[in-house]
């Protein structure tokens, strides 16, 4: 070949590169282009950007692996390519907060998680794990890309085992804000908290389609694991949001109680202890009625700062009632017995409920308030088949292992085991007061005596009238919390009213505390 015949090259210009990146970040923002955009839009959802901008503060974001594409050839993937492959990753800030965050796009190839987007997950995390900040999963994908066979599989089990590495480390909360089914499941439920947005996201392991040609039954999208499904009957999700914007500005609510990792503690809000932090309205709170019910979320609401009350799980095993507040500007968690639902009886879901969220507060140095006023455990074939036993003992065991700062407060009833259960003394709480409401016994008065006095009521000319004289003198001397008291188990029986002031002066007497476990490489919790 002659000189002149061979080709030229015409190498671009600083200028020309300068474009090209332009040309290619206005390319990545648009994702799958402006009609997939729109289609987002006419379903009620944000995009995946649109999410970010919402969640972080403004300017803050920084995006990682924005030109990342895929790397498959098979089934047409190689003629279709997008800047980011589906998933936008990068870290920024929360009211001035370090956090990593993923978002995945619907708009490129319907989220779908291919081995590259699950390598810019698994990226974020890692750098997440390494300086010790929350992630965030906003989560939107129709699942595997079938295209990629078991690569996009390993991608999903890549993050299974980030999400788990990263548990009690770093907080995660997870956001459905589409579909999430199959597979892509299980890295929400590792998670800390999941939120779910009504009427557009939905989370199952099979579809209704599925759910058809194996059981028969026809059941939609919604019913099978929508919002209410997940926060009502099976409690997979902790809150269900009306839209997308009360599902972000709920991310950053529940990030202000927790810390940035295992060995921080949560942000204190600035608070001037009033002269007289009683609460008189709290003397007058229990009813005269022992068996008459009352709203436990009052007590709640009259010990801690105002407006400060976040409830988790609001909507499922409503005996039992959890959720994140302040006192005197310090972040807590509290779990209380509702008296307004079945007597506030402990059962399956309400002891795991419990148990997993007082887990999730000793992970991340955050105090737990315990309010007790629990007859007992629930009777019946339905729980004890279903494994009352071992799911009960999940509660006992998540108390027993806290070293977090535990109080416990005993309003009314604290009956049997339950007593035991619910962060008494024996098990290892800092400190526990009693209102002079408070009854702590093996059971209850009526069914005590029908037992200890059996014979003598049936014996009795009227046996009615000996079984009422019998519970009143079984309720004189032990529905009550001096016996408690005397025994050291309630260190001081208090007024209803004093009950904030006294533990706004507990919990800072306790900041310090220090409390270690046995060596181990970790329990077994009774799953």
């Amino acid at each position: 070949m002659s000189q002149q015949d061979k080709p030229t090259y015409t190498l671009p210009g600083n200028k020309e590169k300068i474009e090209l990146l332009k040309a290619k970040n206005a390319e990545a923002l648009h994702g799958g282009g402006i009609p997939r955009i729109a289609a987002q839009h006419k379903k009620g959802k944000l995009t995946a950007r649109e999410r970010v901008d919402l969640l972080m503060d403004e300017g803050s974001f920084q995006e990682i692996d924005k030109f990342v594409m895929h790397r498959s050839k098979d089934f047409g993937l190689d003629k279709e390519h997008y800047l980011g492959d589906g998933v936008i990753t990068g870290y920024g800030e929360v009211n001035g907060r370090l956090v990593y965050v993923f978002s995945q796009d619907f708009t490129v190839f319907g989220g779908s998680l291919s081995e590259t987007h699950a390598e810019k997950i698994c990226k974020i995390m890692d750098m997440a794990m390494k300086n010790g900040a929350p992630v965030i999963g906003l989560n939107d994908s129709g699942g595997a890309r079938i295209q990629e066979g078991v690569n996009s599989l390993g991608g999903y089990a890549d993050i299974f085992y980030r999400n788990t590495r990263a548990s009690g480390v770093v907080p995660q909360i997870s956001a459905v804000m589409g579909p999430c089914a199959g597979g892509a499941v299980y890295s929400p439920a590792i998670t800390d908290f999941i939120l779910m947005v009504e009427d557009t996201s939905y989370m199952f392991v099979t579809g209704p389609n599925v759910v058809k040609t194996v059981t028969q039954e026809n059941v939609t999208a919604e019913e099978l694991g929508g919002a209410s499904a997940h926060s009502t009957k099976s409690g997979v999700t902790h809150f269900a949001c009306a839209n997308e914007l009360e599902c972000i500005l709920h991310i950053k609510k529940l990030l202000s109680y927790m810390p940035q990792n295992c060995e921080d503690i949560a942000p204190v809000y600035p608070y001037e202890i009033q002269g007289d932090e009683s609460r008189p309205v709290l003397d007058t709170l229990i009813p005269e009625n022992p068996n008459h019910p009352y709203d436990i979320r009052d007590a709640v609401r009259g010990i801690v700062d105002e407006d400060s009350f976040l409830e988790v799980h609001e909507n499922y095993a409503d005996n039992i009632v959890v959720g994140f507040a302040r006192i005197a500007g310090r972040s807590i968690g509290i779990v209380g017995n509702q008296p307004q639902s079945m007597a506030g009886v402990l059962d399956i879901h309400a002891s795991v409920k419990a148990a997993r969220f007082v887990r999730f507060c000793d992970s991340f140095n955050v105090p737990l308030l315990v309010l007790v006023d629990v007859p007992g455990f629930l009777p019946g074939t339905d729980q004890e088949w279903n494994g009352i036993i071992t799911n009960g003992a999940k509660l006992l065991y998540a108390f027993s292992e806290a070293t977090v700062p535990r109080i416990t407060v005993i309003t009314r009833k604290a009956y049997g085991g339950a007593y035991d259960v619910m962060n008494s003394k024996h098990i290892g709480a800092d400190l526990n007061f009693a209102w002079p409401t408070a009854e702590i016994a093996v059971m209850g008065a009526k069914g005590a005596s029908e037992i200890i006095f059996k014979k003598e009521i049936s014996e009795a000319t009227d046996p009615e009238a000996k079984l009422q004289e019998k519970v009143d003198e079984y309720t004189s001397k032990f529905a009550n919390p001096y016996r408690a008291a005397h025994r050291g188990f309630i260190d001081e029986v208090i007024f209803p009213s004093e009950t904030r002031q006294k533990l706004i002066k507990a919990f800072k007497m306790l900041e310090n505390k220090v409390d270690k476990l046995p060596r181990k490489k970790h329990g077994n919790i009774p799953l």
